[in-house]
């Protein structure tokens, strides 16, 4: 249960928290367009199991590769890409924080 929270609280509170907080004019946008990088868990469906409560995301499955997170982290320099790529990371600190609590 407080893996859970903890998981999802991420997910959607910290996208949340940086929306309202950094995006005032416009944070309903901004929350959704971050909320986009849920997404990036498609890459789940080319698993089998589909899913494991046992199985780290990370490097695991294809969007969730180190390779990717770099990608990720280069969206942050065009303004134009930049709220996506905060939502492709906190999807990736969500997971990473699920598997560290494993």
């Amino acid at each position: 249960m407080f893996q859970s929270t903890i998981h999802y609280g991420i997910h959607f509170g910290l996208p949340l928290l940086i929306a309202v907080l950094f995006f005032r004019s416009f944070w309903l946008k901004a929350y959704g367009i971050m909320l986009l990088g849920m997404l990036i868990d498609l890459d789940h469906l080319l698993a089998n199991p589909i899913f494991d409560s046992n199985r780290c995301s990370i490097n695991f499955h294809p969007l969730h590769s180190y390779y990717a997170i770099v990608i990720y982290c280069l969206l942050l320099i065009p303004k134009k890409t930049r709220l996506l790529g905060i939502g492709l990371i906190i999807h990736i600190l969500a997971d990473t924080t699920d598997c560290l609590l494993m």
